[in-house]
């Protein structure tokens, strides 16, 4: 079954107005994973990021602005995708968002998003009992998402299976054909998900994995898969939540729209690269963990966006991770249609002549008396062809010959 990813959040209480900076204070990855630094070159300005989730509440104060459109594929938010929806999950929308391209509320106030100048749409969704069929909901906001404009998809969800339905393939393979980058968390190991689930299982989809505070891979806020991309922090995180408050959360779901907004400083940065091209800058750029590249816990390594925004790197001609387009043409059995071949009618049976003026009673006793000598009148023909065999090649060679022999 499909879920949103995300431990559960512990709401902070307003800071005073003299201790305004509390919040942003507590983002420790904006300097540690170049991101302040990527800001003197760009801000993701012009770079659309789609956020698929619960809902994103535009009128918080770190999201003026942001949000510039969006829609409901549940069945019952409402139409823009601006109220959160999906029960206990309804501020999960909200926290991504605000970490994907969050304002902040002042200068030094509020939570800031990885492309602060970023342009947000907000797609609702709602998983659970009595809801819309979750697979259904997730193509349906891929498509409508790549046909308003996105640039970067964000997935902070998961289906628990490393398989997924046909119906993603087609959605999938529409926004690897439009060129836009999606990004898809890895899942949380503290919340049951032992190893990636699609949507982060998908060739060509970015997977996010978590880390911890000193770097390393997190016990509890990541899974573990081959599928890992790059690994950025999903632990000690704070985001908006829906009514203007803040939270303390953690797991892959912060992670992922961390790395959505890093890749729309990059798109921001190098405009005429393609989506192949943008995950390849952030998967060469990362700081690797082991000797072992691309290593089957920590992918590429840590994330570091002033270097995927400022590093040269040559290009590619496809995407690192694969093509969804491709993996259909080899995985998926189209069934076959059924071929219907029209024969002609059975011939009648070729009869034997029978000899003028013999019964056809009178066949089979004549068979039945020369069955006894068969072999011996075989035997005599072969004879008799061996001969006139052996005095033909006599005359051939004869009549050959020259004078001289």
């Amino acid at each position: 079954m499909l879920a949103l990813l995300g431990a559960g959040a512990l709401a902070l209480a307003p800071a005073p107005e003299a201790h305004a900076d509390a919040i942003r204070d507590r983002q420790y990855w904006l300097n540690e994973y170049g991101i302040r630094d990527a800001w003197q070159v760009t801000r993701g300005a012009g770079v659309t990021i789609a956020v698929i989730d619960s809902g994103v509440d535009a009128g918080h104060p770190d999201l003026a602005g942001a949000v510039i459109g969006g829609a409901d594929v549940s069945g019952r938010g409402a139409e823009d995708g601006t109220q959160p929806v999906s029960g206990p999950g309804r501020t999960h929308g909200t926290m991504v968002a605000s970490l994907a391209a969050g304002r902040g509320s002042g200068p030094n106030e509020g939570v800031i998003g990885a492309a602060p100048a970023a342009s947000l749409l907000s797609i609702s969704l709602a998983f659970g009992a009595g809801e819309r069929d979750a697979d259904d909901q997730v193509a349906e906001a891929v498509i409508w998402a790549v046909d308003q404009g996105a640039d970067i998809i964000s997935l902070s969800l998961t289906r628990n299976t490393i398989d997924w339905p046909e119906s993603w393939d087609d959605a999938f393979g529409y926004a690897e054909r439009h060129d836009v980058v999606v990004v898809a968390a890895a899942g949380n190991r503290g919340g049951g998900t032992e190893q990636v689930g699609a949507p982060a299982t998908i060739p060509g989809v970015l997977a996010v994995g978590g880390v911890d505070r000193s770097g390393m891979a997190s016990d509890n806020a990541s899974s573990q898969g081959i599928t890992i991309g790059v690994m950025a922090p999903s632990e000690q995180l704070v985001g908006a939540i829906p009514g203007g408050g803040h939270a303390l959360w953690q797991g892959t779901s912060g992670a992922t729209p961390i790395v959505a907004g890093i890749a729309a400083l990059v798109r921001a940065a190098h405009p005429d690269l393609d989506a192949a091209n943008v995950i390849e800058r952030i998967l060469r750029t990362a700081r690797p963990v082991s000797s072992t590249v691309p290593d089957p816990l920590y992918g590429y390594g840590l994330i570091d966006a002033n270097a995927a925004v400022r590093v040269s790197v040559p290009p590619v001609v496809g995407n690192p991770l694969g093509s969804v387009a491709e993996w259909v043409v080899v995985h998926r059995r189209a069934e076959a249609d059924a071929v219907v071949a029209e024969l002609d009618g059975a011939r009648s049976p070729i009869a034997r002549e029978i000899p003028q003026g013999l019964p056809e009673q009178d066949v089979r006793p004549l068979v039945a008396a020369l069955a006894p000598v068969a072999p011996v009148v075989g035997l005599i023909l072969g004879v008799c062809l061996t001969v006139a065999g052996a005095v033909a090649a006599g005359v051939l060679r004869f009549a050959s010959r020259t004078p001289s022999e």
